[in-house]
């Protein structure tokens, strides 16, 4: 017998993954990129080339994202120095191409990461970082793990060992710059100007500041770097979209944006706010039921109707005329003096059939 392939260390046998998402890059002396470039024409080139790809976009920095189809794809692609006539460069792309995951394992607590990346590389595990908590002043290991895949789509679960262990996404924290205090790029890409991530004051750090706290997101009474601000949240939830539906930035953002409610109010606020009040009154005069709302009312003021009494005095301008003959609806600056709320109305009694056969005997 030949020689015995040692297992992975989760006991099973993994097919290696390829990289499906690629930049091409135009390489040009006067640093052109795909804007120009006819739509048409890289199409035709890469279905050529390659054969027809999953998808092709256009970058916001002029690049092609392309993602292949398979395997066979993904060698042809890397092997590309032109399309048509243009010279271009092929690389994989930084991130699209893997995914990053949590794993909870006590049994793991005792051994190295580079132990645990060595022996878990079978399963498509590159990289394994352990998290760590500060207490007092010292860093005190946990046993939890990110753990990043070389594909796009997650595992359900890896096995480390005998131990099977359920993978969760990796959820980051918000990009915050620590230059102008504003979401979504790092320090090294910013082109603001230097703000205080405490008091929002442009010109200064916020090492040693003592200025009123305020942020410059949100303008709230808290630093730029509190987790109770708004828009920390918001973009809390971005992140999460983009790394849950594995979609970009750009999409993730416009998914949470539809599905907030306008200026950060709640739906049931405003039906709350445009829905009207109503409240029934009894007419001191002719004791009358009366139906008023506090909602505002553009139309004109009503002119007063003359209801005559049926004791044969004088007419009395009582309730007012309503604009509608079935409307019963005051509006809010209508004078309301003399009449008495009814709280809850009470039905007449009904005279039991024994007293109505009494009576007409």
């Amino acid at each position: 017998m030949g020689l015995q392939k040692k297992p992975p260390f989760s006991g099973q046998s993994i097919v290696p993954n390829f990289d499906t998402f690629f930049i091409i890059k135009r390489l040009s002396e006067n640093n052109e990129n795909f804007t120009n470039v006819s739509p048409f024409l890289v199409e035709k080139a890469i279905t050529g080339s390659v054969g027809i790809v999953t998808s092709t976009k256009l970058m916001r920095s002029g690049d092609l994202l392309v993602e292949v189809a398979s395997r066979k794809q993904a060698q042809q692609i890397l092997k590309l120095n032109s399309l048509s006539n243009i010279a271009i460069s092929v690389q994989p792309h930084i991130t699209l191409n893997t995914s990053k995951g949590v794993i909870t394992c006590g049994r793991l607590l005792n051994l190295s990461n580079e132990e645990i990346t060595q022996e878990l590389g079978g399963q498509g595990v590159k990289d394994v970082r352990r998290i760590n908590i500060r207490r007092d002043g010292e860093l005190l290991p946990t046993k939890h793990f990110i753990l990043t895949f070389n594909t796009p789509r997650l595992p359900e679960y890896i096995k480390a060992g005998y131990v099977r262990c359920s993978v969760r996404p990796y959820i980051p924290n918000p990009l915050r710059c620590f230059k102008c205090q504003r979401f979504g790029h790092p320090k090294t890409n910013c082109r603001g100007t230097l703000t205080c991530a405490r008091c929002a004051v442009a010109g200064h750090e916020s090492t040693g500041c003592t200025a009123v706290e305020k942020c410059v997101n949100c303008q709230g009474q808290h630093t730029s770097f509190s987790r109770s601000c708004p828009k920390w949240k918001q973009e809390k939830e971005v992140v999460s979209t983009k790394y849950q539906k594995n979609i970009s930035f750009p999409e993730a953002r416009r998914l949470v944006k539809a599905q907030a409610p306008p200026d950060g109010r709640s739906y049931a606020s405003v039906v709350e706010k445009n829905h009207p009040e109503y409240q029934t009154t009894h007419c001191p005069h002719c004791n009358h039921v009366v139906t008023m709302s506090n909602f505002p009312s553009s139309s004109k003021s009503p002119e007063p109707v003359a209801i005559a009494s049926p004791s044969g005095t004088k007419n009395k301008h009582i309730l007012p005329k309503s604009s509608s003959p079935t409307s019963a609806v005051l509006p809010v600056s209508q004078d309301s003096s003399g009449f008495t709320i009814v709280n809850r109305k009470k039905k007449p009694k009904i005279a039991s059939k024994t007293q109505s056969a009494n009576n007409n005997q």
